[in-house]
């Protein structure tokens, strides 16, 4: 849910990268951070573990509008990749207003992939974040790789709401804005419905 500083006359929105261990949830963050012009930029926290996976979050602040007079901020999450973190997985979703959910596109992490779309409507529900309202865009990461799933493959099995979907190379940039994009803008227009009248 999206707080809102009236004193600062802003609103935070938390939009949550999920996704397997190594599908590129934290190289998305580290190119977008690449992307960001020096006046915007602020601190990128990064927790990792010996074997350079997120173990917790990267956390990146992003400033991409206004709302009346209210300057809308981004704060970008990803979970760590591995599904027995469930509960730090859970912890970060919480207060989620837009997720991404980052799918390798390798065919030996297609069974990864699946497992950790429901794991994430597990948390989601745990969190009362509904699938039918919570923004989500899927994007289909690795689309370089030798042993390539199929787009159509990926999205009959995680596909489940008729969601945007992006394929991207995120290691190359290939993508990750139009991601941001796509789920900022999703984010922005359920936060106008739910709090335009509050921030007049």
């Amino acid at each position: 849910m999206a707080l809102i500083n009236y004193a600062k006359r802003e609103i935070i929105c938390k939009i949550v990268y999920y996704g397997p261990g190594r599908s590129g949830k934290t190289t998305n963050l580290q190119y977008i951070y690449s992307r960001l012009p020096e006046e915007r930029k602020t601190n990128m926290i990064s927790l990792a573990t010996e074997m350079d996976r997120t173990l917790f979050f990267d956390f990146l602040p992003l400033d991409l509008g206004k709302i009346g007079q209210y300057t809308i901020k981004y704060q970008l999450y990803t979970v760590p990749g591995q599904v027995y973190y469930d509960s730090t997985r859970k912890l970060v979703l919480q207060g989620a207003d837009g997720v991404v959910f980052v799918a390798d596109s390798q065919q030996s992490r297609f069974e990864d992939n699946i497992e950790n779309m429901d794991n994430m409507n597990e948390n989601l529900k745990k969190n009362d974040l509904s699938l039918d309202e919570i923004p989500i865009v899927l994007q289909f990461n690795k689309r370089d790789v030798v042993d390539l799933t199929p787009i159509e493959d990926l999205s009959k099995a995680l596909n489940l709401r008729g969601w945007d979907q992006i394929e991207a190379i995120a290691i190359s940039g290939i993508g990750v804005i139009e991601t941001l994009k796509l789920i900022s803008n999703k984010v922005l227009s359920s936060i106008k419905g739910k709090y335009s009248k509050k921030v007049r």
